[in-house]
């Protein structure tokens, strides 16, 4: 009779352990099981814009050498003074001209079975300078090489607010992605059904190699015309599509 029960009672919970995952199946949303039957086409599509730059940013400095290193950072000073009052001379407004970096390092001089001999101090103070009239970007340059300015790193060019580009490489992006996506269709046999997800990268602006030193001076001594040209930024996105036949 023990023997009995104990198997009754095995059996009712094998019973109700294999009910557990059945319950669950039925339970479960048919959206999962639905998305693999379904015959969808993974697709990535770009949208570019081309448009004229409202902004500049030049990178500039002045270093100095003196034998002390109270000496170098003085000169250092007066001479980086100079050089942002001929900024502001030029229609620069002091809150676009931002210290980027400034250093004081020692030089020595090296001889073969010798140590290291002190010879001095160089520094260096480095600012970047943004210009939003783009107008007063010749006299800009002008300015930071007449007034002194030793180490030019170049002017790259941007936009102050990128928003409507951005929206405009996006729609050019959308439209491209549904055209692939008719095109993909066609080609099957299938018919575009609906957008079931679609997701966007970060946009993006190639980047501008900056006007070399020499370039960049020798085109200060000639009264710069300096021409901006156009900007080209990218948006691009990724998206999903359900067909149906």
């Amino acid at each position: 009779m023990k023997t009995l029960m104990r198997v009754s009672a095995l059996a009712l919970a094998l019973s109700a352990s294999a009910a557990v995952p059945a319950a669950l199946a039925q339970a479960a949303p048919p959206a999962a099981d639905s998305m693999f039957r379904a015959t969808t086409l993974n697709l990535s599509a770009y949208g570019e814009t081309k448009v004229a730059p409202d902004m500049a940013t030049i990178t500039l400095g002045v270093t100095t050498e003196a034998p002390t290193a109270v000496e170098a950072m003085q000169a250092n000073a007066q001479r980086m003074s100079g050089v942002v009052a001929a900024l502001r001379r030029g229609g620069i407004a002091e809150k676009d001209i931002q210290t980027s970096g400034l250093n004081l390092n020692p030089q020595y001089r090296y001889e073969e079975n010798k140590p290291p001999q002190l010879v001095g101090y160089q520094a260096s103070n480095m600012v970047t300078v943004t210009v939003h009239d783009l107008k007063r970007l010749g006299q800009a340059v002008d300015a930071t090489v007449g007034a002194g300015a030793n180490q030019i790193h170049g002017i790259s060019f941007g936009l102050d607010d990128q928003t409507a580009a951005e929206n405009a490489a996006r729609e050019e992006a959308v439209k491209a992605l549904q055209q692939k996506a008719d095109l993909y269709g066609r080609a099957t046999g299938y018919r575009v059904s609906r957008l079931v997800s679609l997701s966007e990268g970060a946009a993006s602006f190639p980047i501008q190699p900056p006007m070399p030193m020499m370039e960049f001076a020798r085109a200060a001594k000639a009264d710069t015309s300096v021409s901006p040209g156009q900007l080209t930024v990218r948006v691009d996105i990724t998206g999903l599509y359900e067909l149906t036949r």
